[in-house]
């Protein structure tokens, strides 16, 4: 496979699933404010922290209210990961590749790109909050079984796969960093109603809360929320998961005898990580550590494979 296609399928997936993310991220913050009355001056800044983009958006927005976050988080051209951009960039990455995916994933694809050029604030407020995330929640759904349904499991599959499960085990280490860290409720709140809230929230925002109940009921205990975002091995959005599909899709490519460096693949340390710890381990011995080093890894690996399959130079 050429690497300027197989850097075209990754960054399709990674963008793909960045989009979702910050629709659920969205969505779940509005309905979390109607039910617990914030306590900040701006409860929609902590999505600034988990995507780490306080900075860019203070640039040029005057405060993290509701409809400058939306708004920066979903239609804003001009921020490269908003939703509307990325979904943008991922139509873009596979336009040239239809001869690659199946006609089903292209039109979907183009169907939610053809919306998106439609989408602004007042499309928003005329369709209702929930009504517009939960079309764009249906779109993301349809276009992975698509993938999941349609395509055959070669160059292409693994490398969509790869871009995929990179970025969300980058994703679910970011949301459990700022929860932990920024969104500490008060003394007095722990445990309580509010925090129960804050963190069902968090599992919402991983599609987790359901498989969360399934295993512990109503025990909304951290170590517990912990555990199943980052170490079960079961759950399709724990970052163990999600690293050991990439594992698998990278140990795929080096087998089919793709360009790249014999030896240890790059995802093994990240593997390694997630399969070697527990939530009580991390959480006792520092688990904004653990997390940063789940995030630098990451970073490491996604660079690590373009330097062995997409690069020119």
């Amino acid at each position: 496979m050429l690497r300027r296609i197989a850097g075209h399928l990754f960054w399709a997936a990674r963008y793909l699933e960045r989009a979702q993310w910050r629709s659920r991220l969205v969505d779940v913050n509005y309905h979390l404010i109607l039910e617990v009355p914030p306590r900040d001056v701006d409860p929609w800044e902590p999505l600034l922290g988990i995507t780490a983009e306080r900075e860019a958006f203070a640039q040029r927005y005057a405060h993290a209210d509701e409809a400058s976050v939306v708004n920066y988080f979903t239609f804003d051209r001009e921020n490269e990961s908003s939703i509307r951009s990325s979904v943008e960039a991922a139509r873009t990455n596979l336009s040239s590749l239809r001869h690659m995916i199946s006609s089903e994933m292209w039109l979907e694809m183009n169907e939610l790109y053809l919306d998106s050029r439609e989408w602004s604030p007042q499309t928003l407020a005329q369709k209702g909050f929930s009504a517009f995330f939960t079309d764009l929640r249906n779109h993301f759904y349809a276009i992975t079984g698509i993938v999941r349904s349609t395509m055959p499991r070669d160059l292409a599959y693994d490398f969509l796969e790869i871009g995929t499960m990179l970025e969300r085990a980058d994703n679910v280490a970011r949301l459990l960093d700022v929860k932990y860290h920024y969104l500490l409720p008060r003394l007095e709140d722990i445990g309580g109603p509010s925090d129960g809230r804050q963190w069902a929230a968090v599992l919402r925002s991983a599609s987790a809360l359901e498989a969360f109940r399934k295993l512990n009921g109503n025990s909304m205990r951290v170590d517990l929320v912990v555990q199943i975002l980052l170490f079960d091995a079961s759950f399709p959005r724990s970052a163990r998961f999600s690293a050991e599909r990439l594992a698998v899709a990278l140990g795929r490519v080096a087998a089919r005898g793709v360009e790249g460096p014999p030896g240890p693949l790059p995802s093994d340390r990240l593997l390694a990580m997630m399969q070697g710890s527990c939530a009580g381990d991390v959480i006792a011995e520092g688990l904004h550590e653990f997390l940063v080093k789940i995030e630098e890894e990451c970073s490491v690996v996604s660079d690590s494979i373009y330097g062995d399959y997409m690069s020119l130079g």
